[in-house]
């Protein structure tokens, strides 16, 4: 069975202001059918250059990248595709049944029930109620939610979505984490972006760290588990707080991660302090690995 998405080796260099500047470099993973890849990286680390190349907006590269086995460059390649912007450009004009109407039409596909379809989608999405209002007339929240009813309504195989959970409220974001988990159960593939790195230890089943155009690493949460065993999140009550690198949760209430070697010492300066143990539990965290990951790709630049 072919992969839904696969990068082989590829690298992208663009000429900007006279100087050169390599955007990928030698990128290669592959996302399989029923699997979520989360892509994560700072600004400017070679996110958007490489879903342009999925997406054939961006050609003159090196290295090959394949849709279900076909070249990405074939446009039949990408007919099982669709893609959500982070600032979805929908036409103002419209309204979101009209948008997922032109959807459907642009994707060739014919349905005796298409306004029910549509309906159910925006439905799904949670904006129905507004499904004749025109876009302009839409908070962010709701264009984002139609945007993201528009790539759904035509039921593709690959969805490719750059930070689908921008401008959610935490309502919506739960909705749309739902969706995306029942349309990934039913098979479909899910190749997406996020700054908000507890949105993809949520729905990730690999994630990518990639800095400076370098895939560093591509990981799963089970390889993160393992990486984490030795480290605990520490919750305790205290006048003040007993260790640095803590965060005052509330008022009397710290929180804190430690490594297992550490743990002994934390808890005798807190009885010390008159402060009491709340909580202990593993440190399972996206965020600490990924910039431990980029402190030690800089190290090694150096």
């Amino acid at each position: 069975m072919s992969a839904a998405l696969e990068f082989r080796s590829v690298s992208k260099t663009f000429r900007a202001k006279g100087k050169t500047v390599q955007a990928l470099r030698e990128v290669s993973f592959s996302l399989g059918e029923g699997e979520v890849f989360g892509f994560v990286g700072p600004n400017g680390a070679g996110k958007s250059t490489t879903i342009k190349i999925m997406l054939d907006v961006i050609n003159d590269y090196q290295g090959e990248v394949h849709l279900y086995g076909r070249s990405a460059r074939d446009a039949e390649a990408r007919r099982g595709v669709a893609y959500v912007p982070e600032a979805p450009a929908l036409y103002e004009q419209f309204t979101p049944l009209e948008i997922l109407r032109m959807g459907l039409s642009m994707y060739g596909i014919r349905r005796k029930d298409t306004d029910a379809w549509c309906m159910a989608w925006l439905e799904r999405f949670s904006v129905a109620v507004n499904a004749r209002r025109r876009i302009r007339e839409l908070s962010k929240g709701n264009v984002q939610r139609v945007a993201l009813a528009h790539a759904m309504v035509v039921q593709p195989r690959l969805l490719v979505l750059d930070e689908p959970l921008s401008g959610l409220d935490p309502v919506g974001r739960k909705d749309v984490v739902d969706i995306l988990n029942e349309y990934k159960n039913g098979g479909g593939a899910i190749f997406f972006t996020s700054h908000v790195l507890h949105d993809v230890e949520r729905i990730a089943d690999r994630f990518g760290f990639i800095n400076q155009g370098e895939l560093l690493t591509v990981r799963s949460p089970r390889d993160l588990a393992a990486e984490r065993a030795d480290f605990h999140r520490v919750r305790y009550q205290a006048p003040a707080a007993v260790t640095s690198g803590c965060v005052e949760c509330r008022v009397g209430e710290f929180e804190c991660e430690c490594a297992q070697s550490e743990l002994p010492g934390l808890i005798t300066r807190l009885s010390a302090a008159g402060g009491h143990l709340l909580e202990v539990r593993p440190a399972v965290s996206l965020e600490t690995v990924f910039f431990r990951t980029l402190e030690k790709a800089a190290s090694v630049r150096s």
